[in-house]
């Protein structure tokens, strides 16, 4: 059982003892993503995870690399749209050890001029890697393609003119407006004595002061227009990704939309799957996956494929999608799915790592930690009325574009005006 504590500075801590297991995690998760980037803050969120460790008011950058190898396990941090969190994983033993480092981490960044100097051409290199990788440029693509003029159109990475023009007092400003307590939760899961990590963090993260309240995420919704993208590279096949408004997190049919995604495409069993790779030969993956943000969300479907092929598995798509609004699923379609992801569940139950990250981010965004039994009941009451009607609100409406590889722009040019149905 979760227990939620909030300290005298404002800072949320919410525990999770897992008495079975040798291992804990603990995760310092704050509200600093690419949607609550201003449009000169682009990119910022990410940057200040690396600046993090590019050294402390105790430690130098190799010295944080000693440490971090010394308490084993893992030691990194991540940026999402939503936030960005500096986590450890480690046996019970190091897990103190693992709460002191992230404290030095998020509270002490020496924040040097000639660090942050040699950051962002760390940075640089890493958006010029993913605009090398077309799987990554047709997802930042299709974000473009789904939310553009609005926040979660932007690449977390940022984008290179922003990253090389951002200055010292640029950093420490982005930090002094998100890195405070009431924007931050701290989460443990695993085997730990409750009390002592609750003063450990209370010594370590009891004295952060900074009187600004919780970010505020803004209203975003799914482009009503449809948005057709490509972009042109040198490689052997085109990434194509179609993309339909979703369901923002916590909405009543979040359960019904992920049983539709394991059946439609999210599964080995799935029916894009076994039609287009398994009958036809015709990709080596595909699949599709929804994204739950706090005012929306989307429905993407990804392929990689020969430009030869492009046209027909478009085709194909289609015509699963039709058999889908059309037909609905059967009983075992849906029992098959919920036995999926009934057991994913549980087995993530069983994880430190996975625990912490739950409560951690449920927490942060303000979403109900539900147990167990309620999770699991939730997924056995959808019906398959319930999963045809999510079909055909979700996959029933156009769908947004985006083609990365040979001759994407000529692709893109071929199906112009595509709504669903209208292929073939």
């Amino acid at each position: 059982m979760h227990e939620v504590i909030t300290l005298d500075n404002a800072l949320r801590v919410v525990f999770e003892p897992i008495n079975h297991t040798r291992s804990a995690a603990i995760g310092v998760w704050v509200k600093a993503g690419a949607l609550l980037e201003d449009d000169g803050e682009t990119g910022l969120s990410h940057l200040m995870e690396h600046m993090s460790f590019k050294g402390t008011k105790r430690y130098s950058v190799q010295q944080l690399a000693g440490l971090m190898d010394m308490i084993g396990g893992q030691v990194n941090a991540a940026t999402s749209k939503l936030y960005t969190t500096y986590y450890a994983r480690v046996t019970e033993g190091n897990l103190k050890k693992a709460a002191d480092l992230l404290a030095e981490l998020v509270l002490q960044p020496l924040m040097a001029e000639e660090e942050l100097n040699r950051e962002k051409n760390v940075v640089l290199e890493e958006i010029n890697m993913t605009a090398d990788n077309p799987e990554d440029a047709v997802d930042d693509l299709i974000n473009e393609a789904l939310y553009s003029g609005q926040p979660l159109a932007k690449p977390i990475l940022g984008r290179r003119n922003a990253i090389a023009g951002y200055t010292r007092e640029d950093a420490i400003r982005f930090r002094d407006k998100f890195y405070h307590p009431a924007n931050t939760v701290i989460s443990v899961a695993g085997q730990f004595k409750r009390d002592e990590m609750l003063s450990l963090l209370n010594e370590r993260f009891g004295t952060w002061q900074n009187v600004q309240p919780a970010a505020v995420f803004p209203a975003i919704t799914t482009n009503r227009t449809i948005v057709q993208l490509g972009a042109d590279k040198p490689v052997e096949q085109v990434y194509l990704c179609l993309g339909y408004k979703g369901l923002q997190a916590d909405h009543p049919d979040s359960y019904g939309l992920l049983l539709m995604n394991t059946i439609y495409g999210g599964a080995v069993s799935s029916r894009l799957f076994q039609r287009i790779r398994e009958q036809k030969g015709l990709v080596y993956n595909i699949y599709s996956a929804p994204s739950f943000y706090p005012t929306c969300g989307d429905f993407v479907i990804y392929a990689a494929v020969s430009p030869a092929n492009a046209e027909k598995v478009l085709q194909l798509v289609d015509e699963e999608t039709e058999s889908f609004l059309a037909d609905g699923v059967s009983n075992r379609e849906l029992r098959q799915a919920k036995e999926q992801m009934k057991t994913g569940y549980v087995l993530a139950q069983e994880s430190a790592y996975q625990r912490m990250t739950a409560l951690g981010s449920a927490t942060l965004l303000g979403r109900e930690i539900k147990p167990a039994r309620k999770v699991l009941a939730g997924i056995e009451r959808v019906t398959k009325q319930d999963v045809h009607r999510i079909a055909v609100q979700v996959l029933g409406s156009g769908a947004g574009m985006a083609f990365v590889g040979k001759d994407a722009e000529k692709l893109i040019a071929t199906i112009r005006g595509y709504e669903y149905g209208q292929i073939g």
